[in-house]
């Protein structure tokens, strides 16, 4: 397999934990002007980032009701991904399963050597073998290109900076600087600044590397009508699904091959490209491995 390096994630990558990085400085300087306990703050973020990084893996599996299986449970998905480790010179990521009707896969793990594939029962019933293939190596992909702990980082700050905005008024001990909840009110004001911009920057980072992990499981497979088949059917199959099992996954969009989404605001907001041009592009890639 000839894997080339795809300088424009990695350069997106480097550009928005950087834009990141001055972001928390900035969020962090709010808090710290407008509240008391500012070492207390100080631990806490160090303690929700040692727990992000290093906990975020199992968190994920968590949250999605999914559960590291072994090769006796499912030798065929465990042989599946282990041959499309080899073809992506990876080493075999542990495998999860999830117990739900949303056909979705993702990937978690801070590196390679720790990473995790995960598949939900939906997604096995809806595909066929070279399908569900192309949606493994489109995860493992994902893993080659280390993008996968870039956005469990990334999406921390935004996560942090949108608790503040639904929670921060049960904080109400802050300096009295101007009196009432001035304070408080200024400091819901910036986190919800601070979301809004992380959102922005993740949502970038976001469509741009699903269109690297599309391109990438292509060739891992050299099948790229496999992958672009598997996307149409996720997300044709989406309708189908109880809107109780929708919403209560939805947390994890960033991550899914497929995000959940409602409406016309759900598109607007995606952080995935629209599968349209996702197949688009595979077809373009077909033609071009195909030499036409």
């Amino acid at each position: 397999m000839q894997w080339k390096t795809d300088w424009g994630l990695r350069g997106r990558m480097a550009l928005t934990m950087f834009l990141l990085f001055a972001l928390y400085v900035v969020f962090l300087g709010f808090l710290t002007l407008y509240f008391e306990s500012i070492l207390m703050i100080v631990l806490v973020f160090g303690a929700f980032s040692f727990a992000q990084l290093f906990f975020s893996d199992k968190l994920a599996l968590y949250s999605m009701g999914a559960r590291k299986v072994d090769p006796d449970e499912y030798p065929e998905l465990h042989r599946k991904i282990e041959r499309l480790s080899q073809q992506a010179d990876l080493p075999k990521p542990d495998v999860a399963v999830a117990d739900s009707r949303v056909p979705n896969a993702f990937a978690t793990g801070r590196s390679q050597k720790s990473a995790t594939v995960a598949v939900t029962t939906g997604i096995m019933d809806t595909l066929d073998d070279e399908e569900l293939e192309g949606v493994l190596a489109h995860e493992l992909a994902h893993v080659k290109n280390r993008d996968v702990m870039v956005m469990t980082i990334a999406s921390f700050l935004s996560t942090i900076a949108f608790i503040v905005v639904r929670w921060g008024w049960l904080f109400g001990g802050g300096r009295e600087r101007g009196g009432g909840g001035a304070p408080v009110i200024v400091a819901i004001v910036a986190s919800l600044l601070v979301w809004i911009v992380s959102f922005l920057l993740i949502r970038a980072l976001s469509r741009y590397r699903e269109y690297a992990a599309d391109r990438g499981g292509a060739v891992i497979t050299g099948r790229p009508s496999a992958l672009a088949t598997a996307l149409m059917k996720i997300d044709g199959r989406m309708d189908k699904v109880p809107k109780e099992d929708l919403r209560s996954q939805s947390e994890m969009n960033a991550f899914f091959i497929i995000p959940i989404r409602s409406g016309f605001v759900g598109k607007l907001f995606s952080t995935h490209p629209p599968t349209e041009n996702r197949v688009e592009r595979l077809r373009d890639l077909e033609r071009e491995l195909e030499g036409f």
